[in-house]
Parts: C-alpha cells; sequence; structure tokens
C-alpha cells in the first residue's frame, strides 16, 4: 500500500516531469535483520522508522524511471555503509550531479518531506540558486566540513536550514551535509546541546539556531574553515 496519497503524488510527478534532468540514486541505509556489524556510533538500533522511511522512498522513485532506490543493510553491506559513512540509521543519501554528500538522517517526514523532494531535484540538474560570490567562496573550500542540521518534523522554519546546508554540498566535493531528526537521536540532540530547531553544527565548533540569511550561512562555514 502506498504511503504517499494519490494527489501529493501527482504534484510530485508534476514537479519531476518539469524538472528532472538525469538520474537520481536514493542509498537507503537501514537495520538487517540478522546484523552482523553494527556502526562504531548508533545509539537506534531497533531503527524505529526503517520501515516507514523505506515506504516513502519507494513511494518517491516508483514516480518517476529518473529516480532509483537502492537498499543497504547493516548486517550486509559494510563497505556501503563506511563508504556513505553511515553511522545511524535510517539514513538516506541522495546521489547525482552533487559534488559532496547530501544525507537524511532519520525520516524525512513533516515539513522535510519538501525539503527531499527538492534536493532530488537539485541533485538531478546540479544547480543551485546561490549568488555567484557565495557559489564561488564555497567552491574554494579545501578543508573538509561536515554540517548537521537538527530538524522536526513539525518545525516551518527547518526546511531553509536543510535546503542552504544541502546545496553547499551539491558544490563542493568537501561537504557533508545532513540533515537530522533531532526526535528520533536524543542522544546525538543533548551532545549538542538541541534546545530549538533549526540548529545547524559545523565541524564540531560553530554552532547557531534559526533559519539564517544565504550570505550569513557561507560565512558561518567559512568560520569553520577558518578557526
Amino acid at each position: 500500500m502506498a504511503i504517499i496519497q494519490e494527489k501529493d503524488r501527482k504534484i510530485i510527478k508534476e514537479r519531476f516531469d518539469e524538472n528532472l534532468k538525469d538520474e537520481v540514486r536514493i542509498l537507503f541505509f537501514k537495520k538487517s535483520g540478522v546484523g552482523v556489524w553494527t556502526p562504531e556510533v548508533n545509539e537506534d538500533t531497533e531503527c524505529k522508522y526503517c520501515k516507514e522511511a523505506e515506504e516513502i522512498y519507494t513511494d518517491i522513485a516508483a514516480i518517476s524511471n529518473l529516480v532509483k532506490l537502492e537498499v543497504y543493510e547493516m548486517g550486509k553491506d559494510k563497505e556501503m555503509f563506511e563508504k556513505y559513512e553511515v553511522e545511524r540509521i535510517p539514513t538516506a543519501v541522495l546521489v547525482g550531479k552533487n559534488k559532496g554528500m547530501v544525507r537524511y538522517v532519520g525520516i524525512p517526514a513533516g515539513y522535510e518531506f519538501t525539503s527531499f523532494i527538492e534536493d532530488i531535484i537539485d541533485v538531478s540538474k546540479g544547480e543551485v540558486d546561490f549568488k555567484d560570490e557565495n557559489i564561488k567562496k564555497i567552491e574554494n573550500i579545501k578543508e573538509k566540513i561536515h554540517i548537521q542540521v537538527f530538524v522536526t518534523p513539525t518545525c516551518p522554519y527547518c526546511p531553509r536550514s536543510v535546503r542552504t546546508a544541502h546545496k553547499m554540498a551539491l558544490i563542493n566535493e568537501n561537504i557533508t551535509a545532513d540533515m537530522v531528526e533531532a526526535t528520533e537521536f536524543p542522544a546525538l540532540s543533548d551532545k549538542y546541546n538541541v534546545y530549538a530547531v533549526p540548529k545547524t553544527v559545523i565541524n564540531d565548533k560553530i554552532e547557531f539556531e534559526g533559519a539564517v540569511p544565504e550570505d550569513q550561512y557561507v560565512e558561518e562555514v567559512l568560520k569553520a574553515v577558518e578557526s
């Protein structure tokens, strides 16, 4: 049974038909039924939302032949978990024309569902709507950058921060940008003192709350580089 309602499916199909240019792979990482290996850090070994996440990604992939779903299990696919640095499940990685890593750690529910759909389009086109000067600043980053954006499904301001972070990962191969569903990973949220969302953490050095403008977001990333 499809988890995405028919009316929403039609809207997504129209968006995909109008905007998708090249193939996008959704790499879905989940718990194995008989896992023999676990990531070094994984606080949710039960993976409460693996089933729902897989249903969502399966439905999305069925909407367009340019969207492919690949499923990897914790106990069977160690090399893929390591290649994409997956430490928590469920995680989805988008692979297309992006240079860096675009990841969803936790289920993209609520407002983040729209972020996921728009990210697929961006990854398919390999284009971002940043200012030229900001694109150049991001392209020039040579250091490894890890951006974590903590969100909740009911936060209407979170998608803006997630999308900004993911656009940076599209531009630069040194950037990994994660949406992290805060309520699914309470230990991780506690580690970073997530009391309000969106909260962005860059390289464990720079932290800020709120959906900040593009220019300010870029400057915060550059601060992490400089530090």
